[in-house]
């Protein structure tokens, strides 16, 4: 661990970042133009004390995943962040780590997007960054772990997963997923990866077996959907869907279909966040 590189490092990437890439406003009193230490502790989720420390060169080792929610904070590009990881003494994230942290230039467009539901998911549905509409509308998908990161997992084993859908909308939407990752498995022919997970999901779910064993193919680039929310109703949208050149992540825009479901978006903005509720388990049987 090279202690003074990296608190030299993370100061000068602290105070290179604009509050309004990240979505802060800077408001008359700021005397800095970057970050502030608190700041980058909110984003990255972790105590001011330690961003303190780490900036003072007299941390503790940080782990990979503290060094992964810094580069997510910092807006890292691929480079810097392998430099981050080198400097506290960590080999830089293999392929399928890189996979699972979003670049750099998609979390500036998450905050460009502003009151625009967005998201970034890796090809095998896993979600890696949320905009705050995002999450007011479907909840925080991020940081989970083992299958329950992958959307198409959860979907399929998750009774609850189905509720924010319209019933008329459910078997559309899984065929989609499934379809999506029939793509996926043949662009990454042999990755142990996508195997593991086709294996699994047809061990958990005989409506998986079901669909996967139809063979359709598509990469899904737009459609439209209704998300139920339990505080505003339903909400009807049109998903477009970005994919980075190797395909690896995508950008997903979900902009209102009509104007009665701009007017639900304002207002469960203007509602704020509180705890997305989970449904009962009575009310979330699977169709």
């Amino acid at each position: 661990m090279q202690r003074e590189q990296l608190a030299d490092f993370l100061r000068r990437r602290r105070e290179a970042i604009r509050p309004a890439e990240v979505g802060i406003a800077a408001g008359p009193r700021r005397r800095t133009t970057g970050l502030r230490r608190e700041e980058v502790a909110m984003l990255a989720g972790m105590s001011v004390d330690y961003v303190v420390r780490l900036e003072q060169a007299r941390s503790s080792q940080p782990s990979t995943q503290l060094l992964a929610a810094l580069a997510r904070a910092l807006r890292l590009s691929d480079d810097e962040r392998d430099h981050l990881f080198r400097l506290a003494g960590h080999h830089p994230p293999l392929a399928e780590g890189t996979a699972r942290l979003a670049r750099a230039g998609l979390l500036r467009m998450l905050t460009l997007l502003g009151d625009t539901p967005a998201m970034v998911v890796s090809d095998l549905g896993e979600v890696l960054a949320q905009n705050r509409m995002s999450t007011l509308l479907t909840g925080d998908h991020t940081g989970r772990s083992g299958d329950d990161r992958y959307l198409i997992f959860r979907w399929f084993t998750d009774p609850s997963m189905r509720v924010t859908h319209p019933d008329g909308e459910r078997d559309q939407h899984a065929r989609q997923m499934v379809a999506d990752l029939r793509a996926v498995a043949g662009r990454r022919s042999g990755d142990p990866e996508v195997t593991a997970l086709v294996s699994r999901l047809t061990a958990a779910s005989a409506d998986f077996r079901r669909l996967w064993d139809e063979h359709e193919v598509a990469v899904r680039r737009s459609d439209r959907k209704t998300i139920v929310h339990p505080r505003v109703g339903p909400v009807t949208l049109d998903c477009e869907t970005l994919l980075t050149p190797d395909l690896g992540q995508q950008l997903l825009v979900l902009t209102p279909a009509e104007a009665g479901d701009r007017e639900r978006l304002d207002l469960l903005r203007v509602l704020g966040t509180e705890e997305f509720p989970r449904p009962p388990a009575d009310a979330a049987h699977p169709r």
